[in-house]
């Protein structure tokens, strides 16, 4: 019987389908907690799988000419698994502009070249360009190519480590915190002064179907209460989060609240009474403060490298000069500065007031972003004796309105979980249900993975719009993490009166005032770039800018 001979380009189809076809098969087999798979009563198993897959491929753009059907596995030139080949590409390229090894103004290889050199497809090294370019570090130019736009490093120059005085001057700025938070009815404004993530960065829909979810499957369809110590599935799931810090933390460990903000109220009032002197780090998120004043505690401002933080050093010279009961620092990408402790840094944080017998209250809300490779650790991740009070949220990261956070207070659970039964019973259980279900399915890894991306690309971009259009001299922080940009303008410039005139052109800013008691940061203003990078958005940074330049 005579041979069929199948026709090549027939061979190639079915080439290409089997690669198709293993490529879904390792997708969904290696792959579970970027794409979780359920199953829908209403469309079916397959049909939601299929579907996951073809959103993951489309917004991580994989290369799919890369797939080697042979030997079952995607053939990239980095060392994990997660990582793409374009983003090899951008970060060699980026890291060469940090190194101005490529200056700004310099031309970029060729498309074409660097296919060649790397032995990949030209569309491959456009997306490293496209990648680059979406950070503002590269620019096209019709008919001429890629060239280079930006080098954070350049400029504009680094805030200086901050040294507020050692007695504090109250100063009354609930007027103008009041002003700015109530510009948030005001319709069509944009809010560099609001330090959460803008609706279009989030998983909306995602979230959507959890809360759905979650108010079929409650008891009472989530009118009953919840446990006083919270949801059981979303303490387990924040424990089982907590091991990419090195936390150890089990489910009972931990106490859940309205929101973060909540979380250090109790901390706060478990471990002190009016009277008692706090530090804290400056300038320090303006909450803290007023919640502080409220309970009838004097607060001292700690000198702060906006690199790196409160030195424990300064710490230790505080403690032998004021009888400080209890510490606040927000030790990863903090607000308003953006610094990251070094871990180093925070063990030895740790030691000196464990032996000195002083609380600590991490804030470590901004922890899951960050633009490096890996997270950073907590205070919490050394603490062995249950001195440090962990606090979290969701606030920043996923859904700022469902008011989701937690506490692992350590030693002191018990007095949490008092004050928590005697000013709240519970918290909202519909919503701690549906974050549990969206922790537990792994969409949140894929989600801060894209978050992170976005945000890095904005701090980039907001840096070079602010070196670009501001005068001359302004100082900025570069922050490794999180969605705030901390800028110290000229010392003539009040920045109240800075946010009373870009508000008449609907612009929001957060004046320095609000971030400290003392007399001091007038002429300082947060930034938060926690949105989607726009031409309006760039229009409003190039007017606030021109809004400086009059005023001095």
């Amino acid at each position: 019987m005579a041979r069929k001979v199948v026709p090549q380009t027939m061979q190639m189809k079915i080439n290409e389908t089997y690669a198709f076809v293993c490529f879904v098969i390792l997708f969904i087999a290696e792959l579970p907690s970027l794409v979780p798979l359920s199953y829908d009563n209403e469309n079916g198993f397959i049909i939601i799988t299929v579907q996951n897959s073809i959103n993951f491929l489309e917004q991580n753009r994989y290369n799919f000419h890369n797939f080697d059907h042979n030997s079952f596995f995607m053939k990239t030139i980095s060392k994990g698994k997660s990582d793409h080949i374009y983003l090899r590409i951008a970060e060699m390229i980026e890291q060469q502009i940090m190194d101005e090894v490529l200056k700004i103004g310099d031309k970029l290889p060729s498309v074409r070249l660097l296919s060649k050199e790397h032995a990949i497809s030209v569309s491959t090294i456009l997306q490293a360009y496209y990648h680059l370019e979406g950070k503002g570090l590269i620019e096209s130019r019709p008919q001429s190519g890629y060239y280079v736009r930006f080098n954070p490093s350049r400029f504009p120059r680094k805030i200086e480590k901050s040294n507020p005085l050692q007695t504090v001057k109250a100063k009354n700025v609930e007027a103008i915190i009041g002003e700015v938070y109530d510009d948030f009815a005001m319709p069509g404004v944009t809010r560099f002064s609001l330090s959460v993530p803008a609706p279009e960065i989030l998983p909306l829909a995602r979230l959507n179907k959890s809360m759905i979810q979650a108010i079929r499957d409650l008891p009472g369809n989530g009118t009953s209460y919840e446990l006083l110590q919270g949801n059981e599935l979303l303490r387990r799931q924040v424990a089982r989060w907590s091991m990419h810090w090195g936390g150890h933390l089990q489910a009972d460990d931990i106490v859940t609240t309205a929101g973060c903000m909540n979380a250090i109220s109790y901390c706060l009032m478990a471990i002190t009474k009016p009277g008692d002197t706090i530090a804290v780090e400056s300038p320090v998120y303006f909450g803290v403060l007023r919640f502080a004043q409220s309970i009838g505690l004097k607060v001292l401002e700690l000198p702060t490298d906006p690199d790196t933080g409160v030195d424990p050093d300064d710490v230790r010279k505080a403690l032998q000069k004021h009888d400080i009961k209890a510490c606040f620092f927000v030790t990863n990408f903090s607000n308003p500065l953006g610094y990251c402790m070094p871990d180093e840094q925070k063990e030895a944080l740790v030691k000196l007031l464990s032996k000195h017998g002083v609380p600590l209250i991490e804030d470590d809300l901004y922890g899951d972003v960050y633009f490096g490779k890996t997270r950073p650790k907590s205070c919490k991740s050394f603490d062995e004796e249950g001195n440090v009070l962990w606090c979290g949220s969701i606030s920043k990261t996923l859904a700022p309105g469902y008011r989701v956070g937690w506490v692992a207070p350590g030693k002191y659970k018990e007095k949490i979980k008092r004050l928590k039964l005697y000013h709240s019973i519970t918290n909202a259980t519909a919503q701690q249900a549906a974050i549990a279900s969206f922790l537990a399915s792994g969409r949140y890894e894929y989600h801060l993975r894209k978050l992170r991306q976005t945000l890095h690309s904005n701090s980039l971009q907001f840096t070079r719009a602010i070196g670009e259009y501001f005068p001359e001299g302004v100082k900025l922080t570069n922050p490794k993490g999180g969605f705030i940009l901390w800028a110290e303008l000229d010392k003539n410039i009040d920045t109240y009166q800075l946010y009373r005139e870009a508000i008449q052109h609907k612009i929001s800013i957060a004046p320095g005032t609000m971030f400290t008691l003392q007399e001091r940061y007038q002429n300082c203003m947060r930034i938060s770039y926690g949105m989607q990078w726009t031409p309006e958005v760039d229009r409003a940074l190039k007017k606030l800018g021109k809004l400086v330049k009059e005023m001095m």
